[in-house]
């Protein structure tokens, strides 16, 4: 693994000095010079929290603050215990609203496919009841789908449903229209929860993927509801090299 590089940029920083931009958008710019110069490629390590401060002398939270951000720029990426890389250029995929993944790979001029692993019906655990709002024991039909854009899988597709809000989803040919869009029409969505977390795939995941076992994954948790009704609690995970999630807040 390549050593982290000292962040040094004299005339970027002296200026940076001058003006009124906050510590950590000083820290960012730095960062963001040796990036788009080319001087700090793809897959190179950024020096860690400790040696920023050590080396620029602001305050680790100061440092930490422009990281975070530039992670969320997609310009990093972080794992925990390994440290801190610059990140691909990677395909983008809605974090904050639903989207079709179909339309998404579709909007880029790319070709969506989907490879369906499992669909069928299951009997409720407690914790899997708990998810979906329903009683222990109660069936639910779940689906496992692998999807692909231009033959590349980007995202597994774990999901669990409430029959009562869509007794025909195994029917479906998913084929034509994506989970999503037939959950949509049937039980269309009202609101919604999630989480993100980064996270390591298992064994059979990695297999789905196509990646190795070592690569640091980004995952979503999320249900959904129709009125009161909850409907879907689905886990979307998205290998890291391949993708990056984005949302906007406001108006």
């Amino acid at each position: 693994m390549p050593r982290a590089s000292h962040l040094s940029s004299p005339s970027h920083a002296s200026s940076a000095a001058a003006g009124p931009a906050p510590l950590y958008e000083r820290v960012k710019q730095m960062i963001l010079h040796h990036v788009r110069s080319g001087e700090w490629p793809t897959h190179h390590r950024v020096p860690s929290e400790s040696e920023l401060v050590g080396q620029l002398g602001f305050s680790r939270m100061t440092i930490n603050r422009a990281l975070r951000e530039l992670t969320a720029d997609g310009v990093l990426v972080r794992m925990q215990g390994v440290g801190t890389f610059v990140a691909e250029q990677k395909g983008q995929a809605a974090l904050v609203e639903v989207h079709n993944i179909a339309e998404e790979i579709a909007s880029r001029g790319h070709v969506h496919r989907l490879d369906i692993i499992t669909l069928g019906e299951e009997i409720a655990s407690s914790e899997r009841a708990a998810a979906l709002d329903v009683k222990p024991g109660q069936r639910v039909f779940h689906s496992l789908i692998v999807h692909y854009e231009n033959d590349v899988a980007v995202q597994i597709e774990d999901r669990f449903v409430n029959p009562l809000l869509a007794p025909d989803y195994l029917a479906q040919d998913f084929h034509a229209e994506t989970p999503f869009v037939y959950l949509n029409r049937v039980a269309p969505l009202s609101a919604g929860e999630h989480g993100v977390e980064a996270v390591l795939p298992s064994v059979a995941e990695a297999r789905l993927l196509q990646i190795k076992r070592q690569e640091p994954c980004l995952l979503i948790r999320r249900r959904t509801w129709s009125g009161p009704r909850l409907v879907t609690s689905a886990r979307l995970l998205y290998p890291g090299s391949r993708y990056r999630l984005e949302g906007r807040f406001g108006g």
